[in-house]
């Protein structure tokens, strides 16, 4: 009996012990400090603004809205994890899809962030995403940018005259070194291997606390070796910590949170995302479009367009037609001798000959216009608005016509005035229709009055093959 006793004393001294152990190891989180920063809150949300202007100027931003509404809601729930200390309400956490494959993502000081496209089909689950972008959240939260700005004793008007933090990209080094020489002359300011680390840490910490598990983001570091050659890091990654050891710096930290029993994995969210991205023609790799952002002299994959040249002779519309589709929600049909622009919420189709620095003289643009108006004949006004501010030549000519687009209601409306390119009278015919999102989708023709006949019929064909699956 005194044996049987003993037994359960020991036993429950031990529940005892690890009782008042558990508070003990949550609090025994490495603890991070806010780095030295002589800059204030205010300057990381200017440069953020003036760096993600750039930026999509110059990067293919994915304009499918159901995997960017899908990005967002991961990214919110990841910034409502931010420990209270590190919290700034100043900042604009936004995220958006870049269609490129690496497996890269960056943010930018205030709030913007962009995750790859390759990124997301490379995760093995929503886990190893929201890793990724938990760590570059931290980057944010800390405000690294501007805290190594602090370091090297750069001025703040020069940082922002050349938009050049860009640092903390999951991959670091040359891929970041490429992202800077996109739009900062080569310059790139490279978080140190301390602020990768606080980010790893901080990282792991909001992944516990939004659901997920910490070495979902240490997964990710294996991912980057396996793609390495021979297993080892690339070269360009000696400025930041080795692969394997953030790998195990994350799972240390990971015993110190309390991880859910059943974190967040393989989300309907996250499968259907990664399946309409693998639908998609196959990204092109960062260095392709530095390239061709290098030949269209700096434009970027939207500002192509700026590089044409104007002239007379502009061809008619072919009378053979091509399919133009992004993700699964738009399916169009163009002519085929038209060109196309992308930018970050609109394409636009011209001819040769007919677009340049001013835009286009024929052709059309398709578009989705954010707007908080909560009816179609609002945002119709509002858009339009918008038109006639930019393009002070043009006049409205005709009143609001009801219509449709693939089966909604929608309108049309005409503008007319002298073109500054041309010099002819030109016509633009703007359709809208309202999205499931509540923005507003429009469809734009363009051409002047001596070509009007076969750009109205190329353009009204162009509009009835339109499909819409939002």
């Amino acid at each position: 009996m005194r044996k049987i006793q003993k037994s359960r004393f020991a036993a429950s001294a031990m529940l005892v012990w690890v009782l008042l152990l558990a508070p003990m190891a949550a609090l025994a989180q490495t603890e991070i400090k806010m780095p030295k920063n002589k800059y204030k809150v205010e300057d990381d949300v200017k440069l953020g603004n003036e760096v993600s202007a750039k930026v999509e100027n110059q990067f293919p931003i994915l304009s499918d809205s159901a995997s960017q509404n899908y990005l967002q809601d991961v990214g919110e729930r990841l910034v409502l994890s931010i420990p209270r200390e590190f919290r700034h309400p100043e900042f604009d956490y936004r995220f958006k899809i870049v269609n490129a494959s690496d497996i890269n993502a960056f943010a930018l000081p205030g709030g913007p962030m962009y995750v790859n496209r390759g990124m997301i089909e490379a995760a093995k689950n929503e886990g190893e995403m929201a890793g990724v972008m938990a760590h570059e959240i931290s980057h944010v939260a800390l405000r690294h940018g501007t805290a190594q700005a602090t370091k090297q004793s750069n001025p703040l008007n020069q940082i922002l005259g050349i938009g050049a933090i860009l640092g903390g990209a999951i991959l670091g080094g040359q891929l970041g070194a490429q992202l800077g020489a996109l739009f900062a002359q080569g310059y790139f300011l490279r978080y140190s291997r301390d602020y990768e680390r606080q980010a790893d840490i901080l990282g792991a910490r909001i992944l516990a606390d939004a659901g997920y598990d910490p070495r979902d983001l240490a997964n990710m570091f294996r991912t980057i070796n396996e793609q390495s050659e021979g297993g080892r890091p690339p070269e360009w990654l000696s400025s930041h910590p080795d692969p394997s050891r953030r790998y195990e710096t994350i799972n240390r930290e990971a015993e110190l949170l309390r991880v859910s029993p059943e974190p967040i994995k393989l989300t309907p969210g996250f499968l259907s995302t990664q399946q309409r991205l693998r639908r998609l023609p196959p990204a092109r790799t960062l260095e392709e479009i530095q390239k061709d952002t290098q030949s269209s002299g700096g434009q970027g994959a939207s500002g192509g367009m700026a590089s044409g040249r104007y002239t007379r002779n502009v061809p008619y519309p072919s009378s053979a037609a091509r399919t133009y589709a992004t993700g699964n929600w738009l399916l169009v049909n163009v002519p085929s001798n038209w060109k196309q622009f992308e930018g970050e919420s609109e394409v636009w189709f011209a001819p040769d000959g007919a677009y340049g620095n001013q835009g286009i003289t024929h052709g059309a643009l398709i578009g989705v216009n954010k707007t908080n108006q909560r009816n179609l004949a609002n945002a119709t006004q509002e858009y339009v608005n918008g038109i006639l501010q930019a393009n002070t030549y043009l006049r409205r000519t005709t009143g609001y016509s009801s219509t449709y687009v693939d089966g909604r209601s929608a309108y049309a409306v005409m503008l007319a005035g002298r073109s500054p390119v041309t010099g002819e009278t030109e016509y633009a015919l703007v359709y809208t229709t309202q999205l499931r999102s509540g923005d507003l989708f429009y469809v734009v023709g363009v051409a002047p009055r001596s070509q009007s006949s076969a750009y109205n019929r190329a353009f009204n064909e162009m509009v009835r093959s339109i499909e819409l699956n939002d």
